[in-house]
């Protein structure tokens, strides 16, 4: 059905879906969210004691996307975006300034990565701090060097 449609569009499917698409439209979204909540309440518990502080007190973790290879189910990649401000009055200006920034943070998932692999992995109470399948790496540490 999507297919038809991409060429009713005059569009040719891809090579890769979102995960939330894998393996039919829609059909992974409850999975994924379930992944994405468990790093969120990771992130959130541990924020006012690391990338909160400092200039961006009020950095937010916006949205997970994780590309997938649409026959085969293997991860091509993710990318957790944030956003963060800093307001402040200066003794010139008559309005407060806002210094905005946002990160994209890719997360090192290893080539050949299922995605089934990645959702179980990531799913838990720890999420955050469990090495990515295939790696000695967790989300926690891959945001450090991004954040």
């Amino acid at each position: 059905m999507i297919v038809a449609g991409l060429l009713l569009l005059g569009l040719a499917p891809g090579t890769h879906v979102d995960a939330r698409d894998y393996p039919a439209a829609g059909q992974g979204e409850a999975a994924f969210a379930v992944m994405e909540r468990a790093l969120v309440r990771g992130f959130d518990d541990i924020c006012g004691d690391t990338f909160c502080e400092g200039d961006y007190g009020n950095l937010r973790a916006l949205q997970l996307r994780c590309a997938v290879r649409s026959r085969s189910g293997v991860v091509a990649g993710c990318l957790w975006s944030f956003a963060g401000s800093y307001a402040y009055v200066s003794p010139t200006a008559a309005l407060p300034e806002v210094d905005a920034r946002t990160w994209a943070c890719p997360l090192p998932v290893v080539a050949g990565t299922p995605l089934a692999a990645l959702l179980e992995r990531l799913s838990g109470p720890d999420a955050l701090d469990t090495p990515l399948p295939g790696t000695g790496v967790s989300t926690y540490e891959a945001l450090t060097d991004c954040l």
